[in-house]
Parts: C-alpha cells; structure tokens; sequence
C-alpha cells in the first residue's frame, strides 16, 4: 500500500534527508545537498508498505513556488512514484494559491518532467557537477 505524508520542516521528515542523501549524495556524488530552505518547505516521502521511498519538496520563494529534490530510491525506480510525488506536492502547492510551479532539473531527467507538462526555459546550467534547466508549468 501506497502512503504520502506532507510535511513541514526537514526535521519531521528524516526519511525525506536519508533519502536525499543515499541517492544524490552517495549514488550522484553532490556535496551541498542540505541548505536552510529545507527548515521552511513542505516536504513530502512516499512510502510502499511502510518503506519510505520516494521524496520531494515544495517552497514559496521570490520568484513563485519550486519543486524540488525529488529522489527515488533505486530499488524503487520505475514504478511512477516520482510522478505521484510531484503530484502531491502539485496539489499542495494549488491548495495554497500557486499559479504556476518551476523547478530546477537535471537535464537526464527533463523528458520526466516534460511527460507531466512542465516546459524549458533558458539555458542549461550547472549545479555541481550537473547539467539542470529551468522549467516551469502553469497549474
């Protein structure tokens, strides 16, 4: 059974941070993978029968709301939690008043995000090591 908790702060969501840490920390190397917008965001993690699996965060910042550090644990892949985790913080994120949400992708991974109808916009850029593009979808 499928189960989605949302909540506020990354210290009522440790599964959320061991998540994070496994697969873009040790599996893709990135060093600065925690800052201070996780105190405030949403963050939601997706469990399979009681195994957290799948993570993701929501915040409101200057330029509208971002999602972002969406990460599926390896065994998990392939099963479409990260599209149900992007639509739960979709979700969220309309039921406090966004128009619209951009989020910060890693190129491998805009067709995902272009299947659930966001678009991008401007130039490639590197966070890390890693290609990421600006992509935005209107709710």
């Amino acid at each position: 059974m499928n189960e989605i908790k949302i909540v506020t702060g990354l210290e009522n969501a440790p599964e959320a941070a061991d998540i994070r840490r496994e697969v873009f920390m040790e599996e893709q190397g990135f060093k600065s993978e925690f800052d201070e917008l996780d105190k405030t965001s949403v963050h939601a993690v997706l469990y399979i029968d009681g195994c957290p699996s799948a993570t993701g965060r929501l915040f409101k910042g200057r330029s509208g709301w971002h999602i972002g550090r969406v990460a599926v644990r390896k065994e998990a892949r392939g099963k479409g939690l990260g599209a149900l985790i992007m639509q739960a913080l979709e979700e969220k994120a309309a039921s406090l008043g966004a128009d619209y949400i951009k989020l910060s992708a890693q190129v491998r991974a805009e067709g995902f995000y272009e299947r659930l109808g966001y678009k991008a916009e401007g130039e490639e850029y590197f966070d890390e090591h890693c290609p990421h593009i600006s992509m935005i979808k209107w709710l």
